[in-house]
């Protein structure tokens, strides 16, 4: 006699993400934008890195940072839409174990990476702002090193053991992750173990990362605030606030998101379960495909670079 799912003891070999298969609708109406903005993602974002890498005048550590948060929206749009596209189009719902615990640790480790990126960048703001005799003796090639270094570090080290303990549990019978990524709890939910240890770590991860990350960067924003309005010079403000306008836009994209996200999924039982599905996959290509945009198109030296590179046909 076959058992019940939840009964049976059978180890687990996969999974099946279950992404709004239970609304073919939202299937059908996703898989074109997403599509669309998952190739705008992969190209503004190539061509911003190439344009820096080939143009001289922006090798500058503002630059330099802007590449790594291409690089990091590139992995993780690669890490997560794929997959996505390939369940909406093909129905290929099931991922391995390796798959899915590797997909996981990427997500866990590079969003705050972007996210301590987006603090070394106020930072950058902030000393040529409040400092600027001192910002070219501060901010060199060699401070772009040591705060790459420590951006990547940090967010490898502090986040290998949420995959590695939900990797750990004993998965006996249920397979079927509610939801389009093999997010952690998402995962651990499905074990037949104890998972409060997973649920702290979440918490205190996420909120000790990118939750530092952001307060640094409001502090660092306050500080440029309280500087620029002692500036009396006319024109300083407004020639102060613009060096600072591209950065917060992206700030902007990657906050609003993840605030939104967290906001729903507080409210969890007054909103549709897909919902936050839609918001964590959205979240991983939106600001990826605007990020280059808003500095293309906002940064003078940027887009006569493009230009060029354009002009020369790569």
């Amino acid at each position: 006699m076959m058992l019940p799912e939840y009964l049976s003891s059978a180890p687990v070999s996969d999974f099946l993400l279950n992404c709004f298969v239970r609304s073919p609708s939202w299937q059908l109406g996703l898989s074109l934008p997403l599509s669309l903005l998952f190739l705008l993602a992969m190209g503004a974002n190539t061509i911003l890195l190439i344009t820096i890498w080939r143009e001289a005048a922006l090798h500058e550590p503002m630059y330099y940072l802007l590449s790594l948060v291409s690089l990091l929206d590139v992995v993780l749009c690669l890490t997560v839409i794929p997959k996505v596209l390939a369940i909406f189009w093909f129905h290929l719902r099931s991922i391995s174990f390796p798959a899915c615990f590797l997909q996981m640790y990427i997500m866990n480790s590079f969003l705050p990476m972007e996210s301590c990126t987006f603090m070394v960048m106020a930072y950058d703001r902030y000393v040529a702002i409040c400092h600027p005799l001192r910002y070219p003796s501060i901010i060199n090639d060699q401070f772009v090193a040591k705060a790459a270094i420590f951006i990547v570090a940090r967010n490898t080290l502090l986040t290998v053991s949420l995959p590695i303990l939900s990797a750990r549990l004993h998965y006996c019978g249920r397979n079927v992750i509610e939801n389009c990524i093999c997010a952690n709890m998402s995962v651990s939910r499905l074990s037949c173990d104890d998972i409060t240890l997973n649920r702290l770590l979440q918490f205190a991860g996420g909120w000790t990362l990118i939750g530092s990350d952001l307060i640094l960067i409001f502090l660092s924003y306050t500080l440029i605030l309280r500087a620029v309005l002692r500036l009396k010079a006319e024109g300083a403000v407004a020639k102060a606030l613009s060096t600072c306008g591209s950065h917060f836009i992206l700030i902007l994209f990657f906050s609003t998101i993840l605030l939104v996200f967290v906001l729903t999924h507080v409210a969890k039982k007054k909103v549709s379960t897909e919902v936050p599905a839609l918001l964590n996959v959205l979240h991983h290509v939106i600001p990826a495909a605007l990020n280059p945009i808003v500095y293309g198109v906002r940064t003078q030296e940027i887009k006569q670079g493009i230009q060029r590179l354009l002009r020369k046909g790569w």
